[in-house]
């Protein structure tokens, strides 16, 4: 898995997706020529650092965010989260300002009489305002299980490169900001709607290991989380999962979101789908995902993709 591992190393938080956007363009522009059908690549000027690819006639839009969570450095010591990553005092954080590469340390503080947190960072001096500093990535690989930070989502970029290697018919898009607000799927849905028709998306993102989806029991297909997809097109997903014998789980949550909720606020009648492996120790330095729920998630994925 060493392009997974390479990719959890990419430093590419919200907002400053441009590494991980270089380096998907150029392993997609060496590796395509070797894919069933070579894609059209559409990237750059309206697109930011999003990319769409397109295959054959496509019915059916996999959704995959690049960007990750992490901190921003504000006034002296200093720091404001970008999305929701978990702070406990003592995680290495890296990042790079005007003086050079940065490897420091979270300090959580905790006023004693106010009980209000604050977030700094440990380092010998004072980073520049605006530095972004994302967790150390520290990969670990087992006979069963892969962890490291960031498998949300590099995880399900991967996943969508490995449908892309037999893909015939579809798109992919690669987005950004999803970890902090979102923004970037209003104007992909609008591109490949208006383009190509499509009104019907997967989510290829991670979901998290709770008392009801364990590691081992294959890939999450969610019935919901803070937003309900159209049951009807739900429905059609399951029956292809039961049909393949490719192991599965449902999920039903009340909070979290993904991409998707552009989708189902779009003008556009999407309908939409989050699939995607659980994973443990969520939005830390140890996200922890089982490697045959991996495997069921791509065979899914690569099934999905031929019979929607």
């Amino acid at each position: 898995m060493e392009l997974l591992k390479k990719m959890c190393s990419i430093h590419a938080p919200s907002g400053n997706e441009t590494a991980m956007t270089r380096f998907l363009l150029d392993y997609i522009r060496k590796n395509r020529k070797n894919w069933t059908v070579k894609p059209e690549i559409y990237s750059g000027d309206g697109l930011q650092d999003c990319i769409v690819l397109v295959f054959g006639k496509p019915r059916t839009a996999i959704f995959a965010h690049i960007d990750s969570i992490g901190f921003t450095v504000r006034y002296g010591k200093e720091l404001v989260k970008i999305g929701g990553p978990r702070t406990v005092d003592g995680y290495k954080l890296v990042g790079e300002d005007s003086k050079g590469k940065v490897t420091a340390a979270l300090k959580v503080l905790v006023d004693k009489k106010t009980h209000e947190t604050k977030l700094e960072y440990d380092y010998k001096r004072t980073l520049d305002r605006g530095t972004e500093l994302t967790f150390k990535p520290h990969w670990r690989e087992t006979k069963d299980y892969v962890q490291c930070c960031y498998m949300d989502n590099r995880l399900g970029v991967w996943n969508a490169l490995k449908v892309a290697e037999i893909l015939k018919d579809g798109i992919i898009c690669f987005s950004c900001w999803e970890e902090h607000g979102g923004g970037s799927v209003s104007y992909l849905q609008k591109f490949i709607y208006e383009k190509y028709g499509i009104k019907q998306a997967l989510i290829s993102d991670i979901t998290w290991v709770t008392k009801g989806v364990p590691h081992g029991k294959g890939v999450v297909i969610s019935l919901r989380d803070s937003l309900i997809p159209r049951r009807s097109y739900v429905n059609r997903i399951i029956e292809i999962a039961k049909a393949s014998r490719i192991p599965y789980q449902l999920e039903i949550e009340g909070s979290g979101g993904s991409d998707a909720k552009e989708l189902q606020m779009a003008e556009a009648p999407w309908d939409w789908c989050f699939i995607g492996a659980p994973e443990d120790n969520v939005h830390t330095p140890d996200e922890k995902v089982y490697k045959k729920d991996i495997d069921a998630m791509v065979k899914l994925y690569k099934l999905l993709m031929e019979k929607l």
